[in-house]
């Protein structure tokens, strides 16, 4: 049977079948299973020049699984397209690519992990690195323990015996505080994500303690909370920052968001309610994403070292073939800030 027989019997194209075939984002979690269902029952090996392989055949060789449980918080099913995690993987496949590893992706639905979890354990790979971002203690402890050997991403747990490699958000909130700070600014608002995980945690305590460092206190009515992943300019977030401004008290003359997300949506959401940025107000975000420098004014925000992550995470992946490690490795990889156009230094207060 040749691809396109496969593409036939399975009622997709032939595109399909070849990014079902090679692990790669771009078809539904449905979709794929079922072909490589079908490949498997019809003895599908490739073409008959033996260039191609099933992924199940390239299991056997050197290969590194990129797994990813999906609608699981911050995590869409198409979270190839989110662009922190589109950087991430990019970088990932070019690191693998240096080694000369094969990188499969799988992506499970959070609502069919039991099922899913199966299906990995039957079809293993020589390492598995696992997008841990939105992903609790007790369900990273479980897949560890089917997974022998995994390298989790962009989260840590300090307790867990697994390897972790991760943002040091409180460096980079921090960061941002203090950066806020000694360019005047003690009025300052704080938009959180609704959706707490590890990272959004870490960066709230940092930026925290750079406020108390400073002795500025954020008021209460300062601290908005709003969907971490939306771009446009979202009805909630401007509706809280109306109710803010109509409130009669100062209104913050900086806001920090705890991603590059929420800052755009706020710089959009204050730009309908007449501010100017930074003029009237200033915005920092966290990951520093492409889409940073297509905002205008463009995000002054914390960089993110996405290749440094990616290439820790591959090198662990690397150092424990063949050599299981006796004890793991976390790994905190330092972030750097970015200064740009969306903040500025308040002028000093002169009593006339």
């Amino acid at each position: 049977m040749n691809m396109e027989e496969l593409a036939r019997l399975a009622g997709v194209s032939k595109g399909a079948v070849s990014l079902a075939l090679n692990g790669k984002p771009g078809v539904g979690q449905e979709t794929r299973e079922r072909i490589l269902r079908l490949a498997r029952e019809s003895g599908y090996t490739g073409n008959s020049k033996g260039k191609g392989k099933t992924a199940a055949a390239e299991a056997n060789g050197t290969t590194l699984r990129f797994l990813v449980f999906t609608n699981a918080g911050l995590v869409h099913e198409e979270y190839y397209q989110q662009p922190f995690f589109r950087e991430l993987i990019h970088h990932i496949e070019e690191r693998c690519r240096m080694g000369g590893y094969r990188l499969m992706f799988s992506a499970i639905e959070e609502k069919h992990y039991e099922q899913g979890i199966r299906t990995i354990m039957e079809e293993p790979t020589s390492g598995v690195i696992l997008l841990g971002t939105s992903l609790e203690s007790s369900r990273i402890a479980d897949i560890a323990d089917k997974l022998p050997g995994l390298i989790v991403l962009d989260t840590c747990f300090d307790a867990l015996p697994v390897h972790f490699v991760e943002i040091n958000n409180y460096m980079g909130a921090y960061q941002a505080g203090t950066y806020l700070t000694g360019h005047g600014h003690r009025r300052i608002g704080y938009i959180a994500s609704e959706e707490r995980i590890h990272n959004f945690e870490e960066r709230q305590r940092g930026f925290m303690a750079a406020m108390a460092e400073a002795q500025v206190e954020i008021p209460r009515s300062s601290l908005l909370a709003v969907p971490p992943t939306l771009f446009s300019s979202q009805g909630p977030l401007r509706d809280k920052l109306q109710h803010l401004k109509d409130s009669g008290q100062p209104f913050p003359t900086a806001f920090f968001c705890e991603c590059d997300y929420i800052a755009i949506s706020t710089i959009k959401a204050l730009g309908e309610l007449g501010f100017s940025i930074p003029e009237d107000v200033s915005v920092i975000g966290f990951d520093n994403i492409n889409e940073s420098l297509i905002v205008t004014p463009e995000l002054t925000t914390v960089h993110v070292e996405k290749e440094r992550m990616a290439a820790w995470a591959v090198d662990l992946f690397t150092s424990s073939l063949g050599v299981p490690p006796v004890v793991s490795t976390k790994i905190k990889v330092d972030t750097l800030f970015i200064a740009r156009s969306s903040c500025r230094r308040l002028e000093p207060v002169t009593d006339l």
